[in-house]
């Protein structure tokens, strides 16, 4: 259902990249588990390399999951898409943008 604003909104977005620097937004789902339904939200830097952004930010929120097994991680994609991971590789370099969404299956 939409809904029409009486007024003219005029009031800009809290979460827009320009606020958030050399830093990006990006959610993280995994699929097909029961114990987190939705996504996950991380401030990480662009240039911080996926391997790291991992291990440092991704493996510590999954292990709150008893079944979770981080050889199981596999999968990862971007919206949609396959992604091909390089750990050494950027986030930015691997085309991870500001607000972006991975799932990954585990």
């Amino acid at each position: 259902m939409s809904v029409k604003a009486l007024y003219d909104y005029e009031f800009p977005s809290m979460d827009r990249a320009k606020l958030f620097g050399e830093d990006l937004l990006v959610y993280v789902h995994w699929e097909g588990n029961p114990i987190f339904c939705s996504a996950v939200c991380f401030r990480v830097p662009k240039t911080m390399p996926f391997g790291e952004f991992v291990t440092s930010f991704v493996v510590p929120w999954a292990e709150s999951d008893p079944d979770f097994d981080h050889e199981a991680m596999k999968h990862w994609r971007i919206f949609d898409e396959l992604l091909d991971v390089a750990d050494n590789k950027s986030l930015a370099d691997l085309g991870i943008g500001h607000k972006a969404l991975l799932t990954f299956a585990g």
